[in-house]
């Protein structure tokens, strides 16, 4: 009958690909349990959006059974998000939210706010807890993107609650505007706003809050970097060059306000044919991804121009509901994979840094 020991040296050579160590030195291995030749064990991820979950659960069985005296192998995969923002540093605002990622983008039409719902939704699907705050005070888009016609309502607290769709909770300015109503607002409104949909909302436990923010580097985005620590900002850009280049402005501004750069997402990167299959890069393409490497930035994905991408956003009904076996769709859950695994990695190298010192 195999050892715990020895089934715990055997998991060492499972390797978390984004956080490049062990399992079992990650602490990913909880509650090993053996019964004649039959072994169970949980691996605990750092989030339920792992891109190679089904990998590391294959290789840790595997692993384990080679063992000598090893029938059975039976692998349950969890989750815990882990955190990269320090509570007691959010001035009260966000205590119970782990992540906060800003979707942002130098310019607008982009299409920022179609990939920040399909990237909320694909996250929520996965099984983490998703709150979405559309910060697009001028232009916001996120309820008619989602379908919303509720309003939140008010608690006993008098803060506001977040409408909630497909398990993903979101606020919005969309909700108390008239569709023919103009915000006309300087700055000081701007920064209580941000203040509201942070600290006055109900959000109650998340694993990530994705801020759809307004294009450019104004007032919202400083607000929002300057009231409490974000996990770090995801970029949107198509691939044409004047879109790339204003791209670096807004990462340069995110630089300055010492927030990191998630990574870079390239939107409306080609259009595939659906009736011939001919590949058609109408904006260019790798654009972004060049952009990426140049500046040691990650790059999340490539997300494709696309009539149903356009039709599902239109009707309330993003793609990746819709449509999840599209190719739109997958690419969307893998970007959103993608940008889990970054806050992962910060939230790692974070919780180091707190042991070593």
């Amino acid at each position: 009958m195999a050892t715990t020991e020895q089934i715990l040296n055997a998991l060492k050579a499972v390797q978390d690909p984004d956080l490049k160590r062990d399992i079992v030195s990650l602490g990913f291995v909880k509650d090993v349990t053996v019964t004649g030749g039959r072994v169970a064990f949980t691996i605990e991820l750092t989030t339920p959006a792992c891109p190679v979950r089904d990998l590391m659960r294959d290789e840790a069985r595997a692993a384990v059974a080679k063992l000598s005296g090893v029938s059975q192998v039976e692998v349950a995969m969890t989750s815990q998000v882990r955190t990269s923002i320090p509570t007691q540093s959010a001035g009260g605002l966000i205590p119970t939210i782990k992540n906060v990622v800003p979707i942002a983008s130098g310019k607008g039409g982009v299409g920022k706010s179609t990939v920040s719902a399909n990237l909320a939704l694909a996250l929520a699907k996965s099984g983490a807890r998703v709150g979405l705050m559309d910060a697009d005070v001028y232009g916001p888009s996120i309820p008619t993107l989602l379908g919303m016609t509720s309003q939140p309502e008010v608690d006993e607290k008098n803060r506001l609650t977040p409408v909630e769709q497909e398990g993903l909770k979101v606020i919005s300015m969309g909700f108390f505007m008239k569709p023919e109503e103009a915000v006309v607002w300087r700055g000081p409104m701007l920064h209580k706003t941000v203040q509201q949909f942070l600290g006055g909302v109900e959000w109650g436990e998340l694993d990530y809050l994705l801020c759809d923010l307004p294009p450019g580097t104004g007032d919202v985005q400083l607000s929002l970097c300057q009231s409490i620590p974000i996990t770090g900002a995801v970029i949107v850009s198509t691939p044409q060059d004047v879109a790339l280049n204003v791209a670096q402005k807004a990462i340069a501004m995110f630089k300055k306000l010492n927030a990191p750069i998630l990574g870079i997402i390239e939107n409306m990167s080609a259009y595939v044919c659906p009736h011939c299959g001919k590949r058609d890069e109408i904006f260019g393409t790798g654009g972004a991804r060049k952009v990426a490497e140049r500046l040691n930035i990650p790059f999340l994905g490539e997300i494709p121009l696309s009539t149903p991408i356009r039709v599902a956003s239109d009707a309330g009904k993003p793609i990746v509901l819709t449509d999840p076996d599209s190719a739109a769709a997958k690419a969307f859950v893998a970007a959103a994979e993608a940008l889990a695994a970054q806050a992962s990695i910060r939230a790692m190298s974070q919780e180091q840094v707190k042991v070593t010192f």
